[in-house]
């Protein structure tokens, strides 16, 4: 069920119930959210953490555990939020999924979200910047960015109607991935309505890491690849295609690449992030 819940959300406090993803031919559903609940809930413990105190790129916002800046719609989807208070300072919300997914040799593996954009003027948007994404498990285990991986799925900057889709790996400068920029390309964004946001990580042909394909989707057209013959260097591909990632949805404010927030910037639904539904399948 897709609802404007900035405007709906009064009435829907009593809908508990989401549809769920979709299935995908030739595909099994390993995991997935659709996010029912009742208007205001946190997201499934079991299923998701919630950040705190993570400080990276510069950003300004601090994230928070708050249903005002990360909630369940009672509409059958999760909405994160930036505000700002009287005093200037930018809150947000952050998840990062508790399981890890581990791209199979000689399989497909797919992620993929359906979510829309908060309908503020991009005139409105300065410093805001969604994000679906994935980083490496091995972070949590001692191993620095880019080392570990990380495969952004989905992201916008500004307002402006581009979304990237772009991969991070090995050193911190230059690199297989051209570091600090990394392995990117973009996609036209139509419009900020409901799209979904797929990435394929292809192992099919697992006897050779060159043969090995990442694909980036928008609403099923593909707007990006990348190949371990790209990458050039099987360790380094091992960390974005054959070792386990988990999911991040975020909404962060400022930063070195957006840059921060003006006088213009606002807070609210209209800068929000708004996510249907969360799946991984494996063929």
């Amino acid at each position: 069920m897709r609802v404007n819940a900035a405007t709906l959300l009064p009435l829907l406090s009593s809908l508990v119930s989401a549809l769920a993803p979709p299935n995908r031919p030739g595909f099994n559903t390993i995991w997935s959210d659709a996010f029912a609940g009742n208007a205001g809930d946190s997201p499934n413990g079991d299923l998701w953490n919630i950040a705190q105190g993570i400080h990276t790129n510069n950003e300004l916002q601090s994230y928070t555990t708050s249903n005002q800046n990360i909630q369940i719609s009672g509409g059958g989807t999760i909405q994160i939020v930036p505000r700002k208070n009287p005093s200037g300072s930018w809150f947000s919300g952050r998840i990062e999924s508790k399981a890890s997914f581990t791209p199979i040799a000689g399989k497909v593996t797919m992620m993929e979200a359906t979510l829309r954009f908060g309908d503020g003027n991009p005139a409105t948007k300065q410093g805001i910047w969604p994000a679906f994404w994935m980083l490496g498990e091995a972070i949590h285990h001692g191993t620095p960015w880019p080392q570990c991986g990380e495969l952004d799925i989905m992201e916008t900057v500004n307002g402006i109607p581009t979304g990237y889709g772009t991969a991070h790996c090995g050193s911190e400068t230059g690199g297989a991935c051209n570091e600090p920029i990394g392995q990117v390309s973009t996609a036209a964004v139509p419009d900020n309505g409901w799209h979904t946001w797929t990435i394929k990580i292809d192992r099919t042909n697992a006897g050779n890491f060159r043969d090995e394909v990442i694909t980036w989707m928008l609403d099923g057209q593909v707007y990006h690849t990348l190949t371990g013959a790209t990458i050039g260097d099987e360790a380094v591909w091992g960390t974005l295609a054959h070792s386990p990632l988990f999911l991040i949805l975020n909404v962060a404010v400022g930063g070195n690449w957006p840059g921060a927030p003006n006088d213009a910037t606002q807070d609210g639904y209209g800068s929000m992030m708004e996510v249907e539904y969360v799946a991984v399948y494996q063929n």
